[in-house]
């Protein structure tokens, strides 16, 4: 069997091997106990789909086309579940991540080429979740930008703390941070008092999406910045945590049906707080010809009477950044776990968790200093940085995509636990459609 090979020749098979098979579960237990009880790393993965690279695109869609793009927002969430599902099913099926079978696959030359690819990857959202952090510390405290890139080395120690207390924690406060941010915008959503039957109309497809160039753009942008490659990687090895019967076919089957429940749940929360970004912009902002093309002017604009109208109040601007704050916190947590899954699983290399932590946040500080430093200590200049730290995700997404829809199809590695025949075509069309999406990002970002 093709995972017995892969155990066969490596010292260590298990993914994450600190946190693998350390989360109990209840045999004999009702459904919601063991939902409980597997809840938890859809959490660390719906973090990917709101972090704050997708904040302007969202606000900034809704501010120009109203509702239209919300059925957007719809199809991309239902294409992130569907490759979620497939992650988690391959890790719990396998007892590798994609890391490890995708090195399985290719050998150890080729493995260290996606490897730099992955790495440049997770650099890429590092970099987006430092910009975030640091704006956040900006627009609440008046901390200096390059202050506050500086400040987020510390959160390395704030993680470290976290890992001391148990994985089942950290899923907890991820889950936190969320239920912040989720709060936070609802309240904003319900004080702006959108246009309830528009709303629901923007869920259902219109020809102008296509016909609109500038939605169009916009629209392509949303989905192209939707699926997260890293995400793929960190699925694959989380769901491990739990200590199902690795050798029951029955077993197998249950935590895979729970986790697929869990990651839809979480993702489904993902979903309603993009929906809420976007339902913000075009409850607030529909019609304005001002410039909301940073988190700081957007910060400015809720607490502007001129723009918002009576509602405006400094306490939204305060909860806008508190919730800009929670996801880049959350954020710091997936990205050094993606980071130890893709260095042990490709290149089979392990370092202590301080340490990958470090690295990986002071190589993602470097090009915001150096871009502050020559261009100026400007939120424009810091946050324009985010466009182009989605061209290293967008190169990325194909070398975990069609990996993970090859492993989850081939019979000999999932035998009946495969992807049936009509998600095997959804997923290839997926793939092929997400690839061409993202080459034609890559281009239009450098034109």
């Amino acid at each position: 069997m093709e995972k017995e090979k892969f155990l066969r020749k490596t010292q260590n098979g298990l993914s994450l091997a600190e946190i693998n098979n350390t989360v109990p579960i209840p045999q004999d237990a009702g459904f919601w106990r063991k939902l409980l009880a597997y809840t938890g790393p859809g959490a660390l993965v719906a973090v990917g789909y709101m972090d704050p690279g997708n904040w302007v695109t969202s606000i900034a869609g809704g501010a120009q086309y109203g509702y239209l793009l919300l059925t957007v927002i719809l199809i991309s969430n239902l294409i992130a579940m569907l490759l979620q599902s497939m992650s988690a099913k391959l890790g719990i099926v396998t007892g590798m991540d994609l890391a490890q079978a995708t090195r399985l696959r290719s050998g150890k030359k080729l493995g260290f080429i996606l490897w730099i690819i992955t790495e440049l990857a997770i650099m890429a959202t590092d970099i987006a979740e430092v910009i975030g952090s640091a704006v956040a510390l900006n627009l609440l405290f008046n901390i200096p930008l390059l202050l506050g890139v500086i400040i987020t080395v510390l959160d390395v120690f704030l993680l470290l703390i976290l890992a001391r207390f148990g994985f089942r924690k950290i899923e907890a406060i991820v889950a936190t941070l969320i239920a912040t941010i989720l709060v936070i915008f609802l309240y904003e959503v319900i004080i702006a008092q959108p246009n309830i039957a528009h709303m629901f109309g923007g869920f259902v497809p219109k020809p102008e999406i296509v016909t609109d160039k500038g939605a169009l753009f916009l629209a392509l942008g949303i989905v192209g910045a939707t699926v997260m490659p890293h995400n793929l990687y960190l699925h694959s090895s989380i769901v491990q945590a739990r200590q199902y019967d690795r050798n029951n076919r029955a077993a197998l089957k249950e935590a895979v049906k729970f986790a697929t429940i869990d990651s839809n749940i979480q993702l489904t929360i993902a979903f309603v707080i993009n929906c809420l970004l976007l339902i913000l912009g075009a409850s607030l902002f529909f019609g304005y010809s001002g410039e909301l093309d940073t988190l700081g002017q957007l910060y400015r604009a809720l607490s502007d009477n001129a723009i918002v109208g009576a509602i405006a109040s400094p306490l939204l601007s305060v909860l806008f950044a508190v919730a800009l704050l929670a996801s880049g916190q959350n954020s710091t947590i997936t990205g050094t776990l993606t980071g130890q899954i893709v260095m042990e699983g490709f290149i089979r290399m392990r370092m202590p968790l301080w340490a990958r932590r470090m690295i990986t946040r002071v190589l993602a500080i470097i090009p915001v200093i150096v871009c502050i430093i020559v261009f100026g200590d400007t939120e424009s200049v810091v946050e324009h940085l985010l466009i182009y730290t989605q061209v290293f995700l967008s190169i990325a997404l194909p070398f975990s995509i069609i990996p993970l829809t090859i492993f989850t199809s081939n019979e000999k590695l999932m035998g009946e636990f495969k992807n049936r025949k009509w998600v095997v075509i959804l997923a290839w069309v997926i793939a092929a459609a997400l690839t061409v999406l993202n080459i034609w990002l890559i281009i239009t970002t450098f034109q």
